[in-house]
């Protein structure tokens, strides 16, 4: 096999720091799709029926529309209708966020409807105004019975996030693609990303494991 790893030595340090680059537009993403994310659930169980359909109109047309495609409008699209020029770093965290939102607003919604009716009935009757009994008391029950769907999410934003090298964003994917151009050799940077990616997401998974463990025991 025509494979030597040697050739990527030198470039290892400037794949490495792809990592941080990765994983700071990830986590200000799934920060923001989080907080979106919530505030369209409660619009899809809400009683006002324009913010009902609003909200599924978005979620429609960001789970109905290619991820890449979306990137793609963002970073070139929108700069052709405003004049201005939005940067890699704005991009990925606008395309990764809202796209986020639309699907964790579908796990948020489905874990808010899951919580007992008996909950609300009794918050209500207590006299609980709607703000702190969702916050305080439907919210944190819903959240625990959907951890590992929310972690799914997020590990998939995590390998996903591979496509804003499609904009020239110097994440990890970009700089294994920079260093395979460099030396005429792609397999070996390509394969130490893949390896990178599969850390983080590995690492993601215990931590995901650890906080539902600790949810669990206490009920």
């Amino acid at each position: 096999m025509n494979l030597d790893f040697t050739q990527i030595v030198p470039y290892i340090p400037f794949i490495l720091e792809g990592i941080w680059v990765t994983l700071k537009f990830v986590s200000m993403s799934i920060i923001a799709g989080f907080i979106l994310g919530i505030l369209l659930a409660l619009c899809k169980i809400t009683k006002v029926p324009f913010l009902k359909r609003l909200a599924d109109v978005y979620t429609s047309i960001f789970r109905g529309t290619p991820l890449i495609l979306q990137l793609m409008i963002i970073y070139f699209a929108v700069p052709q209708l405003t004049g201005y020029d939005i940067p890699e770093f704005l991009t990925a965290v606008l395309a990764f966020g809202l796209n986020s939102a639309a699907y964790v607003s579908e796990i948020i919604r489905a874990g808010i409807l899951a919580v007992d009716k008996g909950q609300t009935e009794a918050a209500e009757a207590l006299g609980v105004p709607y703000k702190p009994m969702m916050l305080n008391i439907i919210l944190p029950q819903a959240i625990k019975n959907i951890l590992p769907a929310l972690m799914n999410e997020f590990i998939t934003l995590t390998k996903e996030s591979a496509i804003v090298s499609t904009i020239g964003y110097l994440d990890l994917m970009r700089r294994a693609q920079i260093v395979g151009a460099d030396i005429y050799r792609n397999f070996e940077p390509l394969l130490l990303a893949g390896f990178i990616y599969w850390v983080m997401v590995y690492v993601m998974t215990q931590i995901g494991k650890v906080v539902e463990r600790k949810l669990r025991y206490s009920d």
